[in-house]
């Protein structure tokens, strides 16, 4: 019984050091970064700043009109009937200023999280692919990690293949 036991004891020790001889390979990617140099990334951005500055230069006048509104209130020159109707129109466009803040807000969020799901997604199937052809048995994000090698920095790379897997088109949707 005593041999048995000593048989399995060393099995289960000579496992251990083959299993910890073992190397593992290991890469790093910025995920954030990889992903925010794509030119997709780049692309949305300038299509979302083009698509909602309609929007934004209506904000802009409203601002510019509810100054205006103020000045002529602090002028003190209005009877108290023009100023309760300068006042009635400042809230007006205050109340509309904010909706239509709201509104802005939210619709770039809604694109701006749609976006980054797809770009997410296809990143890692970028890195995942890269990892395989490299043998790798581990990758994992630089903004997890305190310390790791530049030669096993993937960020640069992962960002080239994304390109070159998902170049932006007119409609990257």
């Amino acid at each position: 019984m005593r041999t048995i036991v000593r048989l399995a004891a060393m099995a289960v020790a000579a496992f251990g050091i083959v299993a910890a001889q073992a190397q593992v390979k290991v890469g790093v990617v910025n995920s954030q970064k990889a992903m925010l140099d794509t030119a997709e990334i780049k692309k949305a951005q300038a299509d979302l700043e083009a698509k909602f500055k309609p929007r934004q230069d209506q904000m802009a006048q409203l601002q510019k009109d509810l100054a205006t509104l103020q000045a002529q209130i602090q002028s003190g020159k209005l009877s108290p009937a023009a100023q309760q109707e300068i006042t009635t129109q400042g809230q007006r466009k205050e109340r509309d200023l904010q909706r239509l803040q709201d509104d802005l807000q939210a619709d770039v969020d809604r694109e701006r999280n749609d976006i980054l799901a797809r770009v997410s997604q296809r990143m890692r199937d970028v890195v995942t692919k890269i990892a395989t052809e490299k043998g790798l048995d581990l990758v994992v994000d630089a903004a997890n990690t305190i310390y790791f090698k530049p030669t096993m920095d993937l960020t640069a790379e992962a960002t080239a293949l994304y390109d070159k897997s998902y170049p932006p088109t007119a409609a990257s949707k």
